[in-house]
């Protein structure tokens, strides 16, 4: 039998984490552990913290941005006003595409603010969403970026109504101490210390149109955008469930849709027609699994591009160098060759 999701109640994020958020709002002089008592959470700077419940934590969000007057929980040198993001979204929801929202949501916010930008770069089959922060303050703004991260893939979902699912993160930072929480947060492959922070996803995902309408655009906006943070822990899609199940075996080549069927306990036809109606075929999840595998023993090993091929299910190498460079525009030599300079 498949799992039963757990309530959202049983749901919880480490206190690591919520302290995270809170880093800013502490360095501007607000008394954190009392607003912690006030959204429900009263051991949160305790010695020995437990876990803190997902409901508690968005509640414990919403009161740090009410009291500073900003979205951004006080990591912006200037307050980002309330309300800001759902004139954002106001103004993207008439977007032909995602990747015309995406575009014009990062310019909305390049017109009002400066501390922090979003770009969006295509390359090959890949997209990804860069973010910088300007830091001025010289706060750990590791929470503040990755709850942009974040965000803005659950809203991007959400405006084409099928999960757009990562497949890697590169953070410009060192893993926090709740390094943990990365997986529930982003099911695929993160690398640390990169160049720059930035979720790279597949480009098909951009030319899907936008399905949703200004009277959802109002359900939505409620108890937005804290509640797309609740939600990255919330009850995961079964793409994304298939995704994990794939990303844990050695052969994910072998891995066919009748016996991840059986695996996850529903029948073959209703695994098939869930996955269609969330948007994500079975085959190109597996696609985009082999990819990120490819691409993590390019960057943490020494195996040949050839090893690597057979490694992912190509017979012909030369198909591999094919894929590859449709996959990301490169070829795998360069690619690893880039990762690796200075």
């Amino acid at each position: 039998m498949a799992a039963t999701p757990a309530p959202r109640s049983h749901i919880t994020v480490a206190p690591e984490l919520v302290r995270a958020h809170l880093v800013a709002a502490e360095a501007a002089g607000i008394d954190t552990a009392t607003l912690a008592v006030r959204a429900g959470c009263p051991g949160l700077y305790a010695p020995a913290a437990t876990a803190v419940p997902i409901d508690v934590f968005a509640r414990l969000i919403r009161l740090t941005w009410d009291t500073l007057g900003c979205e951004a929980a006080g990591f912006t040198a200037r307050p980002l006003a309330p309300g800001l993001f759902a004139m954002m979204c106001h103004a993207t929801i008439t977007c032909p595409n995602l990747r015309r929202a995406l575009l014009r949501g990062a310019r909305f916010y390049a017109l009002v603010q400066e501390d922090f930008a979003i770009d969006l770069r295509e390359r090959g089959d890949e997209a990804e969403l860069r973010f910088a922060h300007r830091n001025t303050r010289g706060l750990d703004d590791r929470a503040f970026i990755e709850s942009l991260m974040v965000i803005w893939l659950r809203w991007a979902s959400w405006l084409i109504a099928r999960e757009v699912l990562p497949e890697r993160i590169l953070f410009a930072f060192e893993p926090a101490n709740y390094r943990d929480e990365y997986q529930r947060m982003f099911p695929c492959d993160h690398y640390f210390s990169a160049a720059r922070n930035c979720v790279v996803f597949p480009a098909r995902y951009l030319e899907h149109p936008l399905t949703r309408s200004p009277a959802e655009l109002a359900e939505f906006l409620h108890g937005a955008p804290e509640s797309l943070m609740r939600r990255y822990i919330d009850t995961p899609s079964l793409a994304a469930t298939v995704r994990r199940l794939m990303r844990r075996r050695d052969d994910v080549v072998g891995l066919g849709l009748e016996e991840a069927a059986t695996l996850l306990g529903i029948s073959a036809p209703t695994l098939r027609r869930r996955l269609r109606e969330e948007g994500n075929g079975f085959q190109e999840i597996k696609d985009s699994v082999r990819k990120e595998s490819a691409i993590r023993q390019l960057l943490e090993t020494t195996r040949s591009a050839n090893e690597i091929a057979a490694s992912i299910g190509f017979s012909e190498p030369s198909a591999f160098h094919r894929a590859f460079r449709k996959w990301t525009g490169t070829t795998p030599g360069a690619y690893r060759e880039a990762a690796n300079r200075p």
